[in-house]
C-alpha cells in the first residue's frame, strides 16, 4: 500500500528483540536496556501474524532486526513460519554474527533467504572497543559460516567520521573475498538533524523510504526518526499496519523515546 506521502511502503522490518550480547557505542547503553517481561513481547505468532497481514497489504521484504535476533528464543521457528507465507520474497536478517556460526545452517533450512552483518572494523583492538567488549572472531565466524552457506550476504560498517579511506578499503577487500557486498552506513544518532546528503549507501533518503518497522513489544514505527508509533493490535492487524503507513511523516526528524537498538535500525 501507499502512504500519504505516496510512497510504495513494502517493507517491515520486525524487532525480535530489543536485547543484545553486544554493546555498541553508537547503538547500545553501556548497561545495556531494560528487560522486559515476557508478557511485554509480541509472541512468535503474533509477530508472524504481524508478517502475513504486512503481505496482505503489500509488503513483500522483510527484515529480522534486534537488538541481536539470535538472542530471541525461536528465532529458527519463527523464520519458518514466516518463509511459509507465500508473498514474501525476500527474507533476511541482520545481526552482529557473533552467535550465527552454529544456527547458521538451521536458518538456512528454515527459510532465511539473506544475511546482513555488522561489521566495523577488521581490527581486533577497535573491534573490542566499538563493541565493549566483543572478540572479533565469533563476528569472523558468523561471515564465514553465512558464506559458505551460499546466503546472500551484506557486510554492515558504519562509517564514523574518523574511519579512514585504508579501514573502508581494507573492508571492502574483505567484503569482495567472500563474494559479499559493503554496505557503508553513515554514523548518525537518532537525536540529530536528519541528513540525507552522506553519499553512502544508509540511511535511505525520506524520498525514498518504503519502511516501517515492528518493535518486539508490539509498536509499529511509521519512521526510525520519529517518536510516532501505533499499537499493534493482533485482533486488527490489518488495521494496525494501515494506520501506521498512513501516519507515515514526509521526512523524519527527531527520535527521543527509543534508542537505535529498540527500534531495530
Amino acid at each position: 500500500m501507499r502512504d500519504s506521502s505516496n510512497r510504495l511502503i513494502d517493507y517491515l522490518r520486525i524487532s525480535v528483540t530489543d536485547r543484545c550480547n553486544l554493546r555498541c557505542t553508537y547503538c547500545m547503553p553501556p548497561e545495556g536496556v531494560e528487560k522486559k517481561r515476557h508478557d511485554q513481547l509480541l509472541s512468535l505468532e503474533d509477530l508472524a501474524l504481524a508478517a502475513r497481514a504486512a503481505a496482505s497489504l503489500g509488503v513483500r521484504k522483510i527484515r529480522l532486526t534486534g537488538g541481536e535476533p539470535l538472542v530471541r528464543h525461536g528465532i529458527v521457528h519463527l523464520v519458518s513460519l514466516i518463509a511459509a507465507i507465500p508473498a514474501i520474497t525476500s527474507l533476511g536478517m541482520t545481526t552482529n554474527g557473533t552467535l550465527l556460526a552454529p544456527l547458521a545452517a538451521d536458518l538456512k533450512a528454515a527459510g532465511l533467504m539473506s544475511i546482513n552483518i555488522s561489521l566495523d572494523t577488521l581490527d581486533p583492538e577497535r573491534y573490542r572497543e566499538l563493541t565493549r567488549g566483543g572478540d572479533i572472531r565469533q563476528a569472523i565466524a558468523g561471515v564465514e559460516a553465512a558464506a559458505a552457506l551460499g546466503f546472500p550476504l551484506k557486510l554492515n560498517m558504519v562509517v564514523f567520521p574518523q574511519t579512514t579511506p585504508d579501514e573502508i578499503a581494507s573492508m571492502r577487500g574483505f567484503a569482495d573475498s567472500l563474494g559479499a557486498r559493503l554496505q557503508r552506513i553513515a554514523a548518525y544518532t537518532l537525536v540529530d538533524e536528519k541528513q540525507d546528503e552522506h553519499g553512502m549507501e544508509r540511511p535511505p533518503r525520506c524520498a525514498t523510504c518504503n519502511r516501517i518497522r515492528l518493535t518486539s513489544d508490539g509498536m509499529l514505527r511509521p519512521c526510525l526518526r520519529s517518536s510516532l508509533e501505533v499499537r499493534f493490535d493482533p485482533k486488527h492487524p490489518e488495521k494496525s499496519i494501515r494506520e501506521a503507513v498512513l501516519a507515515k511523516p514526509p521526512c523524519g526528524g527527531l527520535c527521543d523515546d527509543r534508542t537505535i537498538a529498540q527500534i531495530g535500525g
